[in-house]
């Protein structure tokens, strides 16, 4: 049975039970590149609203976010020398410090790992549907994308939509 390359679900998942999953034995793998992302208050000790972020609530819209990450796995295999990829992102409410979104790519090289995590991540902060709606002391607020994430995808030759 072959795994699915994306998932999004509410619960938390195993790194490394993903990274063996799909590095499956593949002697032609020669390098693993995750990277794990967690929600973080963006005001942390140090700012002006330090400790400011009570949750993050993450929505989406089933089927639809699935495909649009589908084909950024397809373009990661595309555009790098890659044996394989996996996106695994959570959604609802999330506190800080919660692992949110996980990217595990294979290849025979490291480079290739390295620069296929990179190049899903910059697409994924700018151009997968989500929603982020950060709960503060203040009340509820809609997390705008930044200037800063759409720079990071054009250095990929992709202008972002978001801007």
């Amino acid at each position: 049975m072959v795994a699915s390359r994306v998932r999004i679900q509410h619960g938390t998942f195993d790194i490394a039970q993903e990274i063996a999953e799909l590095q499956a034995n593949d002697p032609r793998v020669g390098a693993v590149c995750t990277f794990l992302g967690t929600v973080r208050d963006r005001n942390a000790p140090g700012q002006a609203h330090a400790g400011s972020v009570q949750s993050l609530e993450l929505e989406h819209y089933p089927g639809m976010t699935e495909k649009s990450i589908e084909s950024m796995v397809d373009q990661a295999h595309q555009r790098f020398d890659i044996l394989g990829a996996r996106v695994v992102h959570r959604v609802g409410v999330l506190a800080p410090t919660d692992p949110v979104v996980l990217v595990v790519v294979t290849s025979a090289h490291r480079g290739e790992s390295f620069q296929a995590c990179e190049f899903l991540m910059d697409y994924l902060k700018t151009q997968a549907p989500f929603w982020k709606k950060e709960q503060t002391p203040q009340g509820a607020q809609w997390v705008d994308a930044r200037v800063s994430d759409d720079a990071a995808l054009a250095r990929w030759g992709i202008t972002a939509r978001n801007v």
